[in-house]
């Protein structure tokens, strides 16, 4: 399918930029938590530069693949939005669920009632996700962008 392509770009730049939000938000700017903070303070930086390594590599995979299929003139718009909502939404209900409840490798806070970050946090998601499967069901019935809609009209050459 051409789309899924384009899909997978806009997840993948979708995971890219909701890491890179918690990363710099919650862990550098707010200093709530780290990505691992089980040990030593440490070890939970280096496991945020190896979080924020792996965030980029996210987003730049996602925005070559981006690249190549406005190349090819396989761009349908609303996929790639719908992608990316997929990508920030599942990011953060998996990092929400699994990562914060399942295996407890941080909260989003401490010291405080997790009850509202966890309802809000999730809650973001689960919307997130909802307008990725809406903008994808729309792109479902959308036709791909061409190359000749981004480009001028060619004019006869000349000849000698």
């Amino acid at each position: 399918m051409k789309r899924t392509r384009t899909v997978v770009s806009g997840v993948l730049t979708g995971i890219g930029t909701a890491a890179f939000i918690d990363e710099t938000v919650f862990h550098q700017l707010l200093h709530w938590h780290h990505f691992y903070d089980k040990s030593t303070t440490d070890v939970g930086l280096v496991s945020d530069g190896l979080f924020h390594a792996g965030s980029w590599l996210a987003m730049v995979a996602g925005l070559v693949l981006y690249a190549d299929v406005r190349r090819r003139g396989t761009l349908v718009p609303r996929a790639w939005w719908g992608g990316l909502c997929l990508g920030l939404g599942g990011f953060q209900l998996y990092d929400g669920t699994f990562q914060h409840k399942g295996l407890g490798i941080h909260q989003i806070r401490y010291g405080v009632d997790l009850a509202p970050y966890d309802w809000t946090w999730n809650g973001i998601a689960v919307l997130l996700l909802a307008a990725g499967a809406f903008l994808l069901v729309r792109a479902s019935r959308a036709t791909p962008r061409t190359r000749s809609s981004h480009t001028a009209p060619t004019t006869a050459s000349r000849s000698r």
